[in-house]
Protein backbone atom coordinates (compact mmCIF):
# COMPACT_ATOMS: atom_id res chain seq x y z
CA UNK A 1 0.00 0.00 0.00
CA UNK A 2 2.58 2.42 1.06
CA UNK A 3 5.46 2.89 -1.15
CA UNK A 4 9.03 0.59 -0.35
CA UNK A 5 11.69 2.15 1.29
CA UNK A 6 13.53 1.47 -1.92
CA UNK A 7 11.31 3.05 -4.57
CA UNK A 8 12.08 6.56 -5.90
CA UNK A 9 9.70 9.31 -6.55
CA UNK A 10 11.03 10.96 -9.40
CA UNK A 11 10.04 14.31 -10.17
CA UNK A 12 12.43 15.78 -12.83
CA UNK A 13 15.55 14.81 -13.64
CA UNK A 14 16.91 16.50 -11.00
CA UNK A 15 15.41 16.08 -8.16
CA UNK A 16 14.54 12.17 -7.38
CA UNK A 17 13.41 11.75 -3.51
CA UNK A 18 13.74 8.45 -2.15
CA UNK A 19 10.34 7.38 -0.51
CA UNK A 20 12.65 6.01 2.59
CA UNK A 21 12.66 9.44 3.79
CA UNK A 22 8.46 9.84 3.92
CA UNK A 23 7.01 9.32 7.31
CA UNK A 24 2.96 7.64 6.44
CA UNK A 25 0.43 8.19 9.07
CA UNK A 26 -3.58 7.23 8.30
CA UNK A 27 -6.50 8.37 10.29
CA UNK A 28 -10.04 7.94 9.78
CA UNK A 29 -11.51 10.15 7.28
CA UNK A 30 -14.35 12.74 6.82
CA UNK A 31 -16.86 13.03 4.62
CA UNK A 32 -19.07 10.03 2.47
CA UNK A 33 -18.35 6.94 2.78
CA UNK A 34 -21.69 5.71 5.30
CA UNK A 35 -21.30 3.38 7.90
CA UNK A 36 -17.74 2.28 6.41
CA UNK A 37 -16.81 5.68 7.54
CA UNK A 38 -16.30 4.36 10.98
CA UNK A 39 -14.42 1.36 10.01
CA UNK A 40 -11.81 2.37 7.89
CA UNK A 41 -8.51 4.58 8.18
CA UNK A 42 -8.75 5.38 4.83
CA UNK A 43 -7.07 9.24 5.32
CA UNK A 44 -3.94 9.68 4.76
CA UNK A 45 -1.03 12.01 6.23
CA UNK A 46 2.41 12.26 4.43
CA UNK A 47 5.24 13.87 6.54
CA UNK A 48 8.70 14.83 4.64
CA UNK A 49 12.08 16.74 6.03
CA UNK A 50 12.34 18.83 3.50
CA UNK A 51 15.95 20.92 4.97
CA UNK A 52 17.47 17.29 5.57
CA UNK A 53 16.25 15.53 2.09
CA UNK A 54 19.25 14.81 -0.04
CA UNK A 55 16.80 14.21 -3.23
CA UNK A 56 16.25 17.48 -3.96
CA UNK A 57 19.32 20.38 -4.78
CA UNK A 58 19.96 23.41 -2.83
CA UNK A 59 18.58 25.55 -5.07
CA UNK A 60 14.69 24.23 -5.01
CA UNK A 61 15.06 23.24 -1.92
CA UNK A 62 15.44 27.21 -0.80
CA UNK A 63 12.81 28.06 -3.45
CA UNK A 64 10.77 25.40 -1.95
CA UNK A 65 10.91 26.70 1.75
CA UNK A 66 10.50 30.08 0.45
CA UNK A 67 7.22 29.49 -1.15
CA UNK A 68 5.63 26.85 0.74
CA UNK A 69 7.27 28.03 4.10
CA UNK A 70 3.23 28.29 5.74
CA UNK A 71 3.34 24.65 5.06
CA UNK A 72 6.30 23.33 7.08
CA UNK A 73 6.13 22.30 10.81
CA UNK A 74 8.79 23.92 13.18
CA UNK A 75 11.32 21.33 12.48
CA UNK A 76 10.98 22.05 8.88
CA UNK A 77 8.58 19.25 7.84
CA UNK A 78 6.06 19.31 5.11
CA UNK A 79 2.58 17.23 6.32
CA UNK A 80 0.17 16.59 3.62
CA UNK A 81 -3.12 15.27 4.03
CA UNK A 82 -5.36 13.49 1.56
CA UNK A 83 -8.62 12.11 1.98
CA UNK A 84 -10.27 12.57 -1.42
CA UNK A 85 -10.77 8.93 -1.90
CA UNK A 86 -12.25 6.10 -0.11
CA UNK A 87 -9.58 3.41 0.16
CA UNK A 88 -5.98 4.06 1.31
CA UNK A 89 -3.94 3.35 -1.92
CA UNK A 90 -5.43 6.19 -4.08
CA UNK A 91 -4.85 8.51 -0.93
CA UNK A 92 -1.27 7.11 -1.08
CA UNK A 93 -1.29 8.18 -4.74
CA UNK A 94 -2.67 11.75 -4.28
CA UNK A 95 -0.08 12.79 -1.49
CA UNK A 96 2.42 11.75 -3.88
CA UNK A 97 1.24 14.06 -6.49
CA UNK A 98 0.47 16.77 -4.72
CA UNK A 99 3.88 16.82 -3.64
CA UNK A 100 5.41 16.34 -7.24
CA UNK A 101 3.44 19.07 -8.23
CA UNK A 102 4.52 21.43 -5.24
CA UNK A 103 8.35 20.06 -6.35
CA UNK A 104 7.56 21.22 -10.05
CA UNK A 105 6.16 24.20 -9.19
CA UNK A 106 9.56 25.33 -7.68
CA UNK A 107 11.94 23.20 -10.18
CA UNK A 108 13.02 25.88 -12.55
CA UNK A 109 14.38 29.47 -11.16
CA UNK A 110 12.14 32.16 -12.23
CA UNK A 111 13.65 34.24 -14.95
CA UNK A 112 15.06 37.55 -13.71
CA UNK A 113 13.07 40.42 -14.88
CA UNK A 114 15.24 42.88 -16.74
CA UNK A 115 14.87 46.77 -16.37
CA UNK A 116 13.69 48.53 -19.37
CA UNK A 117 13.14 52.04 -20.59
CA UNK A 118 9.54 53.23 -21.61
CA UNK A 119 9.50 53.70 -25.30
CA UNK A 120 8.78 57.71 -26.43
CA UNK A 121 5.03 56.80 -27.42
CA UNK A 122 4.71 55.27 -24.30
CA UNK A 123 6.06 58.30 -22.48
CA UNK A 124 3.67 60.53 -24.87
CA UNK A 125 0.49 58.52 -24.25
CA UNK A 126 1.11 59.24 -20.50
CA UNK A 127 1.24 62.80 -20.64
CA UNK A 128 -1.38 63.31 -22.91
CA UNK A 129 -3.63 61.37 -20.79
CA UNK A 130 -2.24 64.06 -17.67
CA UNK A 131 -3.47 66.10 -19.84
CA UNK A 132 -7.16 64.99 -20.91
CA UNK A 133 -7.88 64.35 -17.16
CA UNK A 134 -6.20 68.20 -16.18
CA UNK A 135 -8.52 69.49 -18.43
CA UNK A 136 -11.87 67.12 -17.16
CA UNK A 137 -11.42 68.31 -13.76
CA UNK A 138 -11.00 71.96 -14.85
CA UNK A 139 -13.92 72.01 -16.56
CA UNK A 140 -16.08 70.80 -13.60
CA UNK A 141 -14.76 73.68 -11.67
CA UNK A 142 -16.95 77.01 -11.17
CA UNK A 143 -15.54 79.75 -14.20
CA UNK A 144 -13.58 82.58 -12.47
CA UNK A 145 -15.56 85.45 -12.97
CA UNK A 146 -18.70 84.18 -10.85
CA UNK A 147 -19.25 85.14 -7.56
Amino acid sequence: MFPADTEILEVSPRIRVCCGEFDWGVARSSGPGGQNVNKVNSKVMLRWPVLTSAGIPADVRDRFVAAYHTRLTGEGDLVLTSERFRDQPKNVNDCLEKLREMLLAVATAPKPRRVSKPTKASKRRRVESKRQRTEVKQGRQRPAGDE
